[in-house]
C-alpha cells in the first residue's frame, strides 16, 4: 500500500473514536465508544482499573486494531493501516508509558538524544543543545549523566517526557502519569504536562484515575465504565452529572484526598 497523502489541516478532529469496540476473548474492553479529541486540547480519559483506558490509548498508536468502528488520529482514519503507513503517523504523535520505557543501558542524556539521533539531521554538538534544553525544560538537567536506575519514579517519568519531545511530536499520549509517585511529585509532573502543553500547543490525552491530576490539566474528560463512554464533557459538568457510577467515583476520590 502507498503511504498517504497527508490530509487538509483543521478537518476535523485530530483523533476520534467512531463506534470502537474491542475485545479479549469474552472480555468486552471498549463497547461501541465514541469520542474525539480537538487540536490542541487536554482529554482526560478517566475511570478505574480495567475499563480500557489504556487500550484506548493503544488504538490512537495503532498497536491494536478495532474489532469494530474506526479509529482516526492526526485527521486520518488509521483503522485499516498496515504498519508501514501507521510508522508514518506516528511520527506526528508519542506516548510516555507508565513504567517510562527508558533505555537502562543509556544515560538520560542519551535517552533523550535517541529520537534525535534516529532522525538523522543534527550533528552531536547540535543534539547535546537540544538535550540539554530538554531537560532544563522538565526540570532534570542534572542528571544528564546518571543510568535511569539512579532515578525515581517520578524522575523517570520527566525524563520520558523530555525524550518524548525530541521527537516533536504534535500530540503526546500519557499513560497514569501520576501512579506509584509520591503526591508532591504527581503535582509536579501535572504542572509540567500543563506548562509543556501551552508552552508548546500540543494536543494530548492523558489516561489516569487521579482526579486532582484531570482537574489541572483537562479541556474535557471522559469516564470510561464497563467498555462504554458513559460521560463526556469538562470536570464542572462532570461534578454535577446524575451518572450513578461517576459520582461514586467522585465519592471515592473525595474519601482518598482526605486519607492522603
Amino acid at each position: 500500500m502507498t503511504e498517504p497523502n497527508p490530509p487538509p489541516i483543521n478537518q476535523g478532529p485530530y483523533i476520534e473514536f467512531r463506534e470502537v469496540s474491542k475485545a479479549f476473548g469474552n472480555n468486552q474492553v471498549l463497547d461501541h465508544v465514541s469520542f474525539d479529541v480537538q487540536a490542541g486540547e487536554t482529554v482526560c480519559i478517566l475511570g478505574r482499573s480495567g475499563v480500557g483506558k489504556s487500550v484506548a490509548l493503544q488504538h490512537m498508536m495503532g498497536f491494536l486494531k478495532p474489532d469494530s468502528g474506526r479509529v482516526i488520529v492526526a485527521y486520518q482514519d488509521i483503522t485499516d493501516y498496515d504498519e508501514a503507513q501507521i510508522e508514518v503517523v506516528r511520527r506526528k504523535l508519542t506516548i510516555v508509558f507508565q513504567n517510562g520505557a527508558l533505555f537502562d543501558s543509556m544515560t538520560v542524556g542519551e535517552n533523550v538524544a535517541f529520537p534525535l539521533r534516529e532522525k538523522g539531521i543534527l550533528g552531536e554538538e547540535q543534539i547535546y543543545q537540544v538535550v540539554d534544553g530538554l531537560l532544563d525544560m522538565v526540570g532534570v538537567k542534572a542528571m544528564r549523566d546518571l543510568l535511569p536506575s539512579d532515578l525515581s519514579t517520578g524522575m523517570k517519568r520527566s525524563v520520558a517526557i523530555a525524550r518524548a519531545l525530541a521527537a516533536e511530536p504534535e500530540c503526546i499520549l500519557y499513560d497514569e502519569p501520576t501512579t506509584m509517585v509520591d503526591p508532591l511529585m504527581a503535582q509536579l509532573l501535572g504542572d509540567l504536562i500543563k506548562r509543556l502543553n501551552i508552552q508548546l500547543k500540543l494536543t494530548s490525552v492523558v489516561v489516569t484515575h487521579d482526579m486532582r491530576l484531570a482537574k489541572k490539566l483537562a479541556d474535557r474528560v471522559i469516564f470510561l465504565h464497563e467498555g462504554r463512554a458513559v460521560f463526556i464533557g469538562t470536570v464542572e459538568e462532570m461534578e454535577k452529572s446524575q451518572e450513578p457510577i461517576v459520582q461514586e467515583f467522585l465519592e471515592l476520590d473525595e474519601l482518598k484526598i482526605m486519607a492522603g
